[in-house]
């Protein structure tokens, strides 16, 4: 077999945390230590042999990729320094950018040097539709204690509708929408690669209840569980951490659903329903502890990342923080808001909102090209293990 190198790739590795890739003499550590390695999977060691040679299109098709949970055991263990966990962190940043679409946003958000930007398209967006709703005025503590943020975007007489709700909808629906079919053209295309790959045969469809129930759901019930996560010996604080976040982006999930149903449909025949929640609506109490949740959460994993590049077992790359610091935003501004309305201080209050909506705009429109899309890329990675034992015979996973 011809092996043609792209050293462009290779180049890229190196940037994006992989400096450490020559190091790498194959002594088979990594393998040894890694607990999601088998005998016929010797992860990470095949992915640093291709990672070495610059096999790009080898490594985009390569389901263990994304399966890695960055343990740093690998690393850890290393005993040329190499770094395998910061390795495949950069091919799967590499591959977000990869597979995202547009393209162009996609390149923007890989580098530190597109953030101005990054930062700027929310802002300016909401700055607009801001001055298109007329609602250029700060309110008075009078207003602003009845309605708190409900009127930011101003209100009007047409009572089905809230004015307030139609901007917000208008400014995030697009985004996340523009990410989901982002991320739907991504994954198809790494399944598509992945199962050409794998050598499955294209006659080789399941139903689709079938793959939900045979191959979907079961990664989800794993990754909700955390099952490889407390797998980890280096790192297994990051469960600390990534547990109670992922379960406060499911509480402040349904919250925003009840929210959108409290106001959009239930608000069409009793108008009344349009207002901040009281602090004892069992919503309100699930929005507070998720915030809280997500803080915490977010906050030990800045701290674990922190002390990880301080004893240099983890470079320091945008792509690693980029997330970490959007996460902060939405959090502090979100939280931040509410404590302002209480304490009713109207031109601080919609500053910090708008700073919220920007971050949560941001999380929206960017989640297909930052490390957030290792949630749907992972789980489409999960699923194909699965897919994969299945087409060739063998008993799927446990």
């Amino acid at each position: 077999m011809t092996v043609q190198p792209d050293l462009t790739f290779i180049k890229y590795l190196k940037s994006a945390g992989g400096d450490t890739l020559k190091k790498c003499y194959q002594c088979a550590t990594c393998s040894v230590r890694c607990p999601l390695s088998t005998d016929e999977k010797p992860f990470p060691r095949k992915e640093m042999i291709w990672s070495q040679w610059g096999m790009k299109d080898k490594l985009l098709a390569d389901p263990d990729v994304f399966l890695c949970h960055q343990c740093g055991d690998c690393t850890t263990y290393c005993p040329r320094g190499a770094k395998p966990g910061e390795v495949l962190g950069a091919i799967r940043a590499y591959a977000y950018t990869h597979f995202g679409w547009p393209s162009g946003l996609a390149k923007l958000a890989s580098s530190a040097k597109g953030l101005p930007i990054l930062i700027g398209i929310p802002v300016v967006v909401i700055f607009i539709m801001w001055l298109i709703s007329g609602a250029m005025h700060i309110p008075t503590k009078e207003q602003f204690a009845d309605h708190g943020y409900q009127q930011f975007f101003g209100t009007w007489d047409f009572k089905w509708y809230a004015k307030n709700i139609f901007f917000i909808v208008l400014i995030m629906v697009p985004s996340l929408g523009l990410a989901i079919v982002s991320l739907f053209m991504g994954l198809s295309k790494l399944w598509r690669q992945m199962a050409a790959n794998a050598g499955i045969k294209s006659e080789f469809r399941p139903s689709v209840p079938q793959f939900i129930s045979q191959f979907l759901w079961p990664s989800l019930v794993e990754i909700i569980g955390h099952k490889r996560f407390k797998e980890c010996g280096t790192n297994h604080d990051r469960t600390r951490g990534h547990l109670p976040l992922m379960l406060a982006f499911i509480g402040l999930f349904i919250v925003t659903c009840w929210s959108l149903f409290k106001n959009d449909i239930l608000g069409l025949f009793w108008p009344s329903l349009h207002g901040p929640l009281p602090l004892y609506d069992p919503f309100k109490i699930l929005a507070n502890v998720s915030a809280i949740a997500l803080l915490f959460g977010i906050y030990v994993l800045w701290t674990n990342r922190s002390k990880a590049e301080t004893e240099g077992t983890s470079s320091r790359t945008f792509y690693d923080w980029f997330l970490i610091w959007m996460i902060m935003a939405v959090g502090v501004t979100g939280f931040g808001a509410q404590i302002i309305r209480w304490i009713n201080i109207p031109s601080l209050g919609y500053l910090v909102y708008f700073m919220h909506l920007v971050s949560v705009m941001m999380l929206f429109l960017y989640l297909p090209y930052t490390k957030f899309a290792h949630i749907a890329y992972r789980t489409t990675a999960m699923a194909f293990e699965r897919y994969r034992e299945s087409a060739f015979g063998k008993p799927i996973i446990e």
